[in-house]
């Protein structure tokens, strides 16, 4: 398997390896493939059957970053489990929630047994829609929080999860095609998801500062009984979270994978670009 690499010349010569330079932005740079990795499934856009290749193509490439790609890890950590970078949010309305939340040393697990049902690109603009189903997402860390939720005032700090069960994702995915090393590359740019789940549990240690514990075990469990009012409570909070953590995976894999190797005839971003100004 041959990639690029700016910080381990001698290393990867020894291997064998081409190394260059490969910059994704003004501040760092990171490792590339310069072959197509062997769980790769490459699909032709013009084809018939493009849905049903690009689907089983980002399938196999989720199972495989579930089991470990070191490059990947090098620059993501482990995608199962995943740790989360801090989140915080602000919703101040007049509404069943006004809420400020920070939340930090967080961890997602249950991406591994992610199963993408549909993966879809505009011949457009090589954006993507993709349905996904994830059948348990916990997400657990420590939290600081204080507003309402459902009319009840909190103000606490401590230990927390939130675990989605049978959880539908339809993420549509924005993307701006460029070039390094002779490939075309996918530069993530926005993604947007709606959240359908089947259930919800939570608990939030400390809810009320500990000032009342029975008072806090009432709580968690009125969350848990109107799971659906709850979720739709915190439905933003959530959907930040997710979107938050998918973009920077997202950018940071289609940063190291060339968009060749998913989508064989993939124009380059000149063809692309000048094609859409001639329209």
């Amino acid at each position: 398997m041959q990639y690029k690499s700016a910080n381990s010349r001698t290393l990867a010569a020894m291997k064998g390896l081409l190394i260059v330079f490969a910059c994704v932005s003004v501040t760092h740079c990171v490792e590339f493939y310069t072959e197509k990795p062997s769980y790769m499934q490459t699909c032709r856009i013009n084809d018939p059957e493009f849905v049903k290749c690009s689907t089983s193509s980002i399938q196999k490439l989720m199972i495989q970053l579930g089991k470990g790609i070191p490059e990947v890890e090098e620059v993501i950590g482990t995608f199962d489990p995943l740790k989360v970078k801090e989140i915080q949010f602000a919703q101040d309305n007049q509404g069943a929630v006004q809420l400020h939340a920070n939340l930090t040393d967080m961890v997602a697990t249950g991406l591994s047994s992610m199963i993408i049902k549909e993966s879809k690109v505009s011949k457009k603009d090589y954006s993507w829609e993709t349905k996904v189903f994830i059948p348990k997402l916990r997400l657990e860390g420590q939290y600081k929080m204080s507003g309402k939720i459902l009319l009840i005032p909190l103000n606490g700090a401590g230990h927390m999860f939130i675990e989605i069960e049978n959880l539908n994702l339809l993420m549509r995915t924005k993307t701006r095609l460029y070039e390094k090393g002779g490939f075309t590359f996918y530069n993530v740019t926005k993604l947007r998801m709606d959240l359908n789940p089947g259930g919800v549990k939570t608990n939030f240690e400390n809810i009320f500062n500990g000032n009342s514990k029975e008072v806090e075990r009432s709580t968690n469990l009125f969350f848990n009984e109107n799971w659906r009012e709850f979720f739709e409570a915190l439905r933003p909070l959530i959907t930040e979270t997710v979107e938050t953590t998918m973009l920077e995976i997202l950018q940071k894999v289609f940063h190291l994978i060339p968009a060749n190797f998913f989508v064989e005839d993939i124009p380059t971003s000149t063809e692309l670009y000048k094609k859409g100004k001639k329209k």
